[in-house]
């Protein structure tokens, strides 16, 4: 990190234009600044429940839609070009489309759920496919029930595929959801914020709402990451 910030501050000290690239004390400076007004915090809280609802919900599905694709192969045959044709889409092409259907204060959600739902169940998919079927059948030769087989064999072994896919999915979600918001610009967000610092050409305001973006999204992710891991330590004690 020191080296990175180093290497930051050497290229603007040697470009010399503030219009192309802030130093990182300034970008530090204005961060401070912009954390003593209200509407900063509010913008925060505002995209963190859009984007964050829209992974939550669609995690909750992907994992649920692979459980089915996994033990219906009709389910996973009609699932197979839905999650082809979300993946290939260029997230502009969704936005574009979204904006004409629905709002725009929704907007952030809707294009989360979308890029966290295919990553979701491709992997969950990929790890129930992948489970020891030896132990699975040994379990039902020993009339094991299907709820202690699905919390003793099934869970750790696909767990580890949900939360993998979930720390990739998190960032995506944050990438297309303020994506969204930039271009949708629904009031009191953060792609609202960077949109106005395009505007008027503010690179100090530009750089610190992306400082704040990296930051939101790795605390998520962290906070997100810990409460799996707590309540997978839970069922496997109970």
């Amino acid at each position: 990190m020191i080296f990175w910030l180093a290497v930051w501050q050497g290229a603007s000290m040697a470009i010399r234009q503030d219009l192309f690239l802030v130093s990182p004390v300034r970008v530090i400076a204005r961060l401070g600044q912009l954390a003593a007004e209200g509407a900063f915090w509010a913008s925060i809280a505002s995209s963190l429940v859009r984007i964050g609802s829209g992974f939550l919900l669609a995690a909750a599905l992907g994992a649920a839609l692979a459980v089915l694709a996994a033990r219906f192969s009709r389910v996973r045959e009609l699932l197979a070009p839905l999650m082809l044709t979300v993946k290939s889409v260029p997230v502009a092409s969704f936005i574009i489309l979204a904006l004409l259907l629905f709002s725009s204060r929704h907007l952030a959600a809707l294009i989360s759920f979308l890029i966290v739902l295919p990553v979701v169940y491709t992997n969950v998919l990929a790890g129930i496919q992948e489970m020891d079927r030896n132990l699975w059948e040994m379990a039902r030769v020993f009339q094991i029930p299907a709820g202690r087989r699905a919390r003793y064999l099934a869970l750790p072994q696909v767990l580890p595929y949900f939360r993998s896919a979930c720390t990739v999915a998190i960032g995506l979600s944050w990438k297309a959801g303020v994506a969204a918001e930039v271009i949708g610009m629904p009031e009191g967000s953060i792609g609202e914020q960077l949109q106005q610092a395009k505007i008027y050409l503010n690179t100090p305001d530009l750089l610190a709402w992306t400082v704040v973006i990296i930051l939101i999204s790795l605390g998520f992710e962290k906070i997100f990451l810990a409460l799996m891991d707590w309540a997978g330590h839970r069922l496997e004690r109970m």
